[in-house]
């Protein structure tokens, strides 16, 4: 696709094979880098989410990426995707029959915004979708959302950051918000309220419940028994894709070196697995200081980091009920049992000040009420859009 714009002419072009991978996410770390508070995240990383010979998410589903270049200079991408198991859910939980994805966009003004999502939209179309939703990037299970709210600290690990005025140009190009995004903010340097830690006491005097630490030592087990409750707790929830046994593998290896015992959390009832929460300490931490490059020296800072990451924020980017549980007390007892022990475990053991709880989808409920309940605030808003393919 090409725009003539007085004596300059703006084109999208399609990226192809490796190099062209590698300019795609260099371009994107060109225009992370001009965002207030953004941090560099891992080169290596980035170009192996993009990698369908890596990423086992590339097992169902495909993509296109595009450059935008103006005058032989480029000036945005984007990237357009379909995710076969996405087109199997029901349409009421938000993707479905129809439902293509754009995401990783960047675009240096408005115009170059506009073309790079008619170029996405076109190629939606031309592989047969009705809609369009995102940004998405690439995965549901990787940077879902825009970031629309809380430019003004940094992100924490795992958590897009993106400037304000993306949102302006996404809605005039006819996108209308699908769903909203939470994080929250939590002071773990305190206990929680007296209610909290009566649940807690009351949890702790029951005999059924077991709650633990992970055993690093069987980490693939624990992966699995995590995952395979994940995939049931978060079913009926907006958004959800299951996760394949080969994505369960991917992530319980890419997961492990930032895994410590202490700050994650499994819930058993009668000896069986229905809950568990992880949290990550904030590896931006490490990045800021190894400017997102293993070498020469990020290598040492991030060895160094991960063996005591101490006085570093945390982050809880998952947790979940068995469904079976969920309409239970006794699921929001497991909930506050394991984030009490996390809170406490982070505070003695790494001297963390500070967690970010999320992302929660704004209308569930239980977590909503969860967060409520422990003192926590918004701090960072994201939103995922949606628009028809006439």
């Amino acid at each position: 696709m090409v725009s003539t714009e007085g004596d300059s002419t703006l084109a999208i072009e399609p990226v192809e094979g490796k190099k062209g991978r590698a300019r795609f996410v260099d371009l994107g770390r060109t225009f992370a880098a001009r965002v207030e508070n953004s941090v560099p995240q891992l080169r290596s990383e980035q170009l192996e989410l993009l990698n369908p010979d890596k990423n086992p998410f590339f097992g169902h589903a495909h993509a296109q990426l595009f450059i935008a270049m103006r005058d032989g200079r480029p000036v945005g991408r984007i990237s357009a995707h379909i995710d076969e198991l996405a087109l199997e859910m029901s349409a009421e939980q938000g993707f479905g029959p129809g439902t293509g994805l754009f995401g990783y966009f960047d675009a240096e003004d408005k115009d170059v915004a506009r073309l790079l999502l008619e170029t996405a939209q076109d190629w939606l179309r031309s592989q047969g979708m009705t809609r369009s939703v995102g940004p998405i990037s690439m995965s549901v299970w990787e940077e879902p959302g825009l970031l629309v709210k809380g430019q003004d600290h940094a992100p924490v690990i795992m958590m897009g950051h993106h400037p304000a005025h993306y949102a302006g140009w996404i809605e005039n190009a006819g996108y209308i918000r699908a769903k909203t995004l939470y994080t929250y903010d939590l002071d773990i340097s305190k206990e929680f309220p007296p209610l909290v830690q009566r649940i807690v006491k009351s949890g702790e005097r029951n005999k059924r419940i077991t709650v633990r630490p992970v055993r690093k030592k069987d980490w693939d087990a624990e992966v699995a028994k995590i995952l395979g409750i994940l995939n049931d707790a978060w079913s009926d929830n907006w958004g959800f894709v299951p996760l394949t046994p080969e994505e369960v593998a991917y992530t319980g290896i890419k997961l492990k070196p930032v895994i410590h015992q202490e700050l994650n959390m499994i819930a058993e009832v009668e000896g069986k697995p229905v809950a568990f929460m992880l949290t990550f300490p904030d590896v931006n931490y490490a990045l800021a200081k190894s400017g997102g490059k293993l070498f020469p020296t990020g290598w040492w800072h991030l060895l160094k980091w991960a063996r005591n990451p101490q006085n570093c924020d945390m982050r809880v980017p998952l947790m979940g009920v068995l469904k079976e549980y969920q309409s239970s007390r006794l699921a929001s007892q497991l909930a506050f049992m394991m984030i009490s022990y996390i809170r406490r475990n982070a505070s003695a053991k790494f001297q963390s000040k500070r967690a970010e709880i999320g992302w929660i989808l704004d209308d569930n409920q239980g977590m909503v009420a969860i967060a409520d309940a422990i003192d926590s605030s918004i701090n960072r808003e994201y939103a995922i859009y949606a628009k028809p393919l006439d």
